[in-house]
Protein backbone atom coordinates (compact mmCIF):
# COMPACT_ATOMS: atom_id res chain seq x y z
CA UNK A 1 0.00 0.00 0.00
CA UNK A 2 0.85 3.21 -0.88
CA UNK A 3 0.70 6.47 0.58
CA UNK A 4 -1.44 7.64 -2.41
CA UNK A 5 -3.77 4.98 -1.50
CA UNK A 6 -4.73 5.90 1.87
CA UNK A 7 -5.14 9.71 0.28
CA UNK A 8 -7.96 8.38 -1.95
CA UNK A 9 -9.42 6.66 0.74
CA UNK A 10 -9.44 9.90 2.39
CA UNK A 11 -10.54 11.31 -0.32
CA UNK A 12 -13.75 9.33 -1.07
CA UNK A 13 -14.58 9.55 2.92
CA UNK A 14 -14.24 13.51 2.46
CA UNK A 15 -16.36 13.52 -0.76
CA UNK A 16 -18.85 11.58 1.17
CA UNK A 17 -19.01 13.67 4.29
CA UNK A 18 -19.20 17.09 1.94
CA UNK A 19 -22.12 15.43 0.29
CA UNK A 20 -23.60 14.86 3.84
CA UNK A 21 -22.93 18.16 5.35
CA UNK A 22 -24.33 19.97 2.36
CA UNK A 23 -28.10 18.22 2.92
CA UNK A 24 -27.94 18.83 6.48
CA UNK A 25 -29.87 22.10 7.23
CA UNK A 26 -28.04 25.29 8.65
CA UNK A 27 -30.09 25.29 11.78
CA UNK A 28 -30.95 21.77 13.75
CA UNK A 29 -34.03 22.29 15.68
CA UNK A 30 -33.52 21.02 19.38
CA UNK A 31 -36.36 17.79 18.34
CA UNK A 32 -34.12 16.75 15.70
CA UNK A 33 -30.84 16.27 18.48
CA UNK A 34 -32.05 13.30 20.03
CA UNK A 35 -32.04 10.92 16.91
CA UNK A 36 -29.81 13.00 14.38
CA UNK A 37 -30.48 13.24 11.06
CA UNK A 38 -28.95 10.18 9.44
CA UNK A 39 -27.06 9.70 6.42
CA UNK A 40 -29.46 7.54 3.27
CA UNK A 41 -28.34 3.59 3.40
CA UNK A 42 -26.79 4.31 -0.07
CA UNK A 43 -23.62 6.82 1.71
CA UNK A 44 -23.64 4.81 4.92
CA UNK A 45 -22.73 1.80 2.59
CA UNK A 46 -20.20 3.88 0.09
CA UNK A 47 -18.44 4.90 3.51
CA UNK A 48 -18.45 1.28 5.17
CA UNK A 49 -16.89 -0.09 1.70
CA UNK A 50 -14.11 3.18 1.19
CA UNK A 51 -13.34 1.80 5.26
CA UNK A 52 -13.27 -1.99 4.59
CA UNK A 53 -11.07 -1.98 1.27
CA UNK A 54 -8.49 0.59 3.21
CA UNK A 55 -8.60 -2.37 6.27
CA UNK A 56 -7.95 -5.44 3.82
CA UNK A 57 -4.99 -3.19 1.99
CA UNK A 58 -3.72 -1.87 4.81
CA UNK A 59 -2.74 -5.04 7.21
CA UNK A 60 0.35 -5.58 7.43
CA UNK A 61 1.45 -2.17 6.41
CA UNK A 62 3.18 0.96 7.92
CA UNK A 63 -0.57 2.14 7.57
CA UNK A 64 -2.74 -0.63 9.48
CA UNK A 65 -1.97 1.80 12.38
CA UNK A 66 -4.62 4.17 10.76
CA UNK A 67 -7.51 1.72 10.83
CA UNK A 68 -8.85 2.63 14.02
CA UNK A 69 -9.33 5.97 13.03
CA UNK A 70 -11.13 5.24 9.71
CA UNK A 71 -14.07 2.66 11.87
CA UNK A 72 -14.35 5.82 14.42
CA UNK A 73 -15.25 8.04 11.66
CA UNK A 74 -17.40 5.04 9.92
CA UNK A 75 -19.27 4.40 12.90
CA UNK A 76 -19.98 8.75 13.70
CA UNK A 77 -21.26 8.53 10.04
CA UNK A 78 -23.52 5.76 10.52
CA UNK A 79 -25.42 7.66 13.47
CA UNK A 80 -25.43 11.38 11.79
CA UNK A 81 -22.44 12.45 13.61
CA UNK A 82 -20.92 15.42 11.38
CA UNK A 83 -17.61 16.33 13.80
CA UNK A 84 -17.03 12.57 14.79
CA UNK A 85 -16.69 11.63 11.53
CA UNK A 86 -14.70 14.67 10.16
CA UNK A 87 -11.99 14.87 13.52
CA UNK A 88 -10.74 11.10 12.74
CA UNK A 89 -9.92 11.57 9.27
CA UNK A 90 -8.22 14.89 10.48
CA UNK A 91 -6.30 12.71 12.97
CA UNK A 92 -5.00 10.48 10.04
CA UNK A 93 -4.06 13.40 7.93
CA UNK A 94 -1.76 14.40 11.28
CA UNK A 95 -0.25 10.76 11.62
CA UNK A 96 0.58 10.57 8.03
CA UNK A 97 2.46 14.17 8.07
CA UNK A 98 4.40 12.17 11.38
CA UNK A 99 5.40 9.33 9.65
CA UNK A 100 6.51 11.34 7.21
CA UNK A 101 8.53 13.37 8.64
CA UNK A 102 9.84 10.14 11.18
CA UNK A 103 10.58 8.63 7.77
CA UNK A 104 8.59 5.91 8.01
CA UNK A 105 6.96 6.71 4.71
CA UNK A 106 8.03 8.91 1.38
CA UNK A 107 6.13 11.54 0.07
CA UNK A 108 6.19 13.28 -3.10
CA UNK A 109 4.85 17.15 -3.63
CA UNK A 110 1.53 15.40 -4.87
CA UNK A 111 0.68 13.89 -1.84
CA UNK A 112 1.88 16.67 0.37
CA UNK A 113 -0.34 19.21 -1.75
CA UNK A 114 -3.48 16.50 -1.10
CA UNK A 115 -2.58 16.19 2.21
CA UNK A 116 -3.22 19.85 2.65
CA UNK A 117 -6.19 20.26 0.22
CA UNK A 118 -8.42 17.28 1.91
CA UNK A 119 -7.29 19.34 5.47
CA UNK A 120 -8.76 22.61 4.24
CA UNK A 121 -11.47 20.65 2.79
CA UNK A 122 -11.88 18.57 6.07
CA UNK A 123 -12.28 21.92 7.89
CA UNK A 124 -14.69 23.82 5.49
CA UNK A 125 -16.85 20.86 6.62
CA UNK A 126 -17.02 21.52 10.38
CA UNK A 127 -20.02 22.90 11.77
CA UNK A 128 -19.27 26.61 12.53
CA UNK A 129 -16.71 26.92 9.84
CA UNK A 130 -18.27 29.40 7.99
CA UNK A 131 -16.83 32.68 6.45
CA UNK A 132 -20.38 34.90 6.63
CA UNK A 133 -20.30 34.19 10.31
CA UNK A 134 -16.48 35.61 11.13
CA UNK A 135 -16.97 37.92 13.92
CA UNK A 136 -20.01 36.32 15.12
CA UNK A 137 -20.29 36.35 19.18
CA UNK A 138 -17.60 39.07 19.50
CA UNK A 139 -20.67 42.18 20.87
CA UNK A 140 -20.60 45.10 19.15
Amino acid sequence: MQTGEVLDAIGGLSSQLKAYAAKLPAIVHLTVVPTGIKPKPEAIDDYEAIVSRFRNQSAGTAYKGLNEAFVESLEAFEVGKLLGSVQPLLAVLDHLERMQRDQEITTDQADARRIAEYRAGLHKILPGNKPELDGAGRGL
